[in-house]
């Protein structure tokens, strides 16, 4: 994710009592409000969910409905994972569900969700009443009192045939906040031509994938040039973990009431050596590369298209990539559409998968993609966005998630990501994945670049033991907010 606003570096407990000071949505705040005001919406913020019901009973459905009005419910969602037909359906059924109501669907783009939700969930006039956040952000903002305790829901919802390591960082106390809305994880996609042309087969262990992408590299058989047998950022530390939990190794963990980096820990450290022998002789991506659109460099041709709407052509560039199991749809040869535009045909000649395997040959711990969903502690209509959130969590909705390709949060709907390649890999390298830490400040961890930095530095060759003890001391305080 791009760095969030300035705001978002202050520890985000303090950013919460700051919602009138700038950077909110302008579209549905009132740049009127008194400071009066701002302290009370605050307040609300944190208000138990018996007060907010109460706020609530001022716009009841009847009522709406005998007078033609509806009351508009917001959704915001981040990024366009959840697409067009999923959109229609939660909007279409809700309003048919709850009639006096309409759902408002809008897209937040993850680089602002953080700044986003610092500013506008506190206040009533602003807030969204049903949201989706990030797994990694979620225990941030649920340790703030930004959520509503759905806790009286959990059971309807799934209860423990949710995802549990999702329900975890959206617990606080024992208490549920937040609850998983969809998962995905990270496999290879790695060219199946370039490989045969090397003569290299697909690894069964960790050692094996990490020496035969230098292997590839050196062979480069189609004479590319600045080719990468395994194409990885040098900011790309969402891949980068894998190495980190493969060997043993965490990010932190909690001792006593804190919780502490662990960049130095000797099984991180040893992760961070092979991550950093695979940068330097394996990738020949750029330092500040992130783990956005890494597909591009394994597709015969593509385009990057840049903020300012510049495009760039690109050429195969990469024998392996690292990326969320959606990328497939980005992977494959060029084919035009009737409309002109241009989409992906899967080519199995020319391109393959396989889960990241670990030291004992069992999939690899990697990082856990997806996201968590909740209703925000300032709605004033929490009775309507738990009507939200029964149609999300519903077997209908659930089986949809899965056959566009994300995860259920319900695992009794699996097996509607279907029985393919891309289903299996997906759910064979979910069943070993790992959450960052449920940390209160992990959110601003992400949110100032700090593991951005300090992955660069490691892929430019900088010493691991002296860069992660400097982390440590950085990243420790920002842990506990």
């Amino acid at each position: 994710m791009k760095k969030a606003s300035t705001l978002v570096a202050l520890t985000i407990a303090a950013a919460m009592a700051l919602t009138a000071c700038g950077g909110g949505d302008k579209s549905s705040s009132d740049s009127s409000t008194k400071a009066e005001d701002t302290a009370t919406a605050t307040a609300q913020a944190t208000d138990t969910a018996g007060d907010t019901a109460t706020t609530d009973e001022q716009t009841p459905a009847d009522d709406n409905a005998n007078t033609g009005e509806t009351t508009e419910i917001k959704l915001w969602l981040a990024g366009g994972d959840t697409n067009d037909d999923l959109r229609a359906y939660l909007k279409d059924t809700f309003e048919a569900q709850n009639p006096g109501y309409s759902l408002k669907i809008e897209t937040i783009d993850w680089g602002d969700l953080v700044a986003k939700l610092t500013t506008s969930m506190p206040d009533p006039a602003t807030t969204p009443d049903v949201v989706e956040v990030g797994n990694t952000q979620s225990p941030t903002f649920t340790n703030v009192g930004a959520f509503l305790d759905i806790s009286d829901m959990y059971e309807e919802l799934g209860g423990a045939k949710l995802l549990q390591s999702f329900v975890e960082v959206g617990e606080v106390d024992g208490k549920n906040y937040t609850l998983p809305y969809y998962f995905g994880s990270r496999y290879m996609f790695y060219r199946v031509d370039v490989w045969a042309e090397a003569g290299l087969e697909v690894p069964t262990t960790l050692d094996e994938f990490n020496e035969r992408v230098v292997a590839l590299t050196k062979a480069n058989p189609k004479g590319v040039k600045d080719f990468s047998g395994f194409f990885i950022g040098g900011q790309d530390w969402r891949n980068g973990i894998s190495w980190i939990f493969a060997n043993g190794g965490e990010l932190a963990k909690k001792e006593g009431d804190q919780w502490v980096s662990t960049l130095s820990d000797p099984n991180t450290i040893k992760g961070l050596e092979q991550l950093q022998t695979l940068q330097l002789e394996a990738s020949m991506a750029p330092a500040d590369a992130k783990d956005q659109s890494p597909w591009l460099y394994i597709n015969d041709s593509d385009q990057v298209t840049e903020d300012s709407g510049d495009v760039t052509e690109t050429s195969l560039a990469a024998g392996t990539i690292m990326a969320p199991g959606w990328a497939h749809w980005s992977i494959g040869d060029a084919v035009e559409n009737e409309d002109g535009t241009v989409a992906r045909e899967w080519n199995p000649e020319k391109f393959g998968v396989f889960v990241l395997p670990g030291n004992d040959g069992k999939p690899a711990p990697v990082f856990a993609g997806g996201s968590n969903i909740g209703i925000s502690a300032a709605s004033q209509h929490p009775e309507q966005a738990k009507n939200l959130m029964r149609i999300i969590f519903s077997a209908e909705f659930q089986q949809m998630m899965g056959g566009a390709g994300l995860g259920p949060a319900n695992s009794d709907y699996v097996s509607s990501l279907g029985s393919d390649e891309f289903a299996q890999a997906l759910i064979d390298s979910a069943l070993n994945s790992k959450l960052t830490p449920a940390a209160p400040g992990w959110a601003t961890v992400e949110a100032q670049g700090v593991l951005e930095e300090f992955f660069q530095k490691v892929s430019e060759g900088g010493d691991i033991a002296a860069l992660a003890a400097e982390y440590d001391e950085i990243i420790t305080p920002l842990l506990n907010g």
